[in-house]
């Protein structure tokens, strides 16, 4: 009887020790992290370089980019996933204030040909670059409009929903 108590204590002891887990780095997948107000990477006042990025996932790495009237953008776009342009292409579009985002992704979806940029409503597009597959870059250069918040988004169906963010003229 009094082994089984002495089991019984040691268990009891036993079990009471400290639960504590060692905690080990873990990695992250396919991750990419949001930056909310990304001013231009300015190298003066008359020129805005800018690079943005698209994954995998369907997601822009920046949601809102801010530039001065008139400066000279320089705008890269990288497409960092590894994904067919078929598949999972990406391109960024600048709209006009006017322009209504759902029509324009819309009607991208259907323009193929023209790189998912619709032609009879180029004229609510003020710059965009061209479609990327994954692993691909492309620079456009642009001046940036009067003062004001303009929509960007990517035209490759379906995209625009979450790829989308705000251009603002200061």
């Amino acid at each position: 009887m009094k082994k089984l108590i002495l089991v019984f204590m040691a268990a009891v002891a036993i079990s009471c020790g400290d639960n504590k887990k060692e905690e080990k780095p873990g990695i992250q997948i396919g991750t990419q992290v949001e930056e909310k107000a990304a001013p231009a990477e300015t190298t003066d006042d008359t020129v805005a370089n800018i690079t943005i990025e698209g994954n995998d996932q369907m997601k822009f790495n920046k949601s809102e980019i801010r530039v001065k009237a008139g400066q000279k953008v320089v705008l890269t776009l990288k497409h960092v996933g590894t994904m067919d342009i078929n598949v999972m292409g990406h391109n960024w579009a600048l709209l006009t204030q006017d322009a209504d985002m759902a029509a324009v992704g819309q009607a991208a979806a259907s323009a193929k040909d023209s790189d998912y940029i619709p032609t009879d409503m180029t004229d609510k597009i003020i710059a965009h670059t061209k479609m990327l597959g994954g692993g691909e870059t492309d620079t456009i250069e642009f001046d940036a409009p009067a003062p004001g918040t303009y929509t960007f988004m990517c035209t490759f169906p379906g995209h625009y929903a979450l790829m989308q963010g705000k251009f603002i003229v200061e």
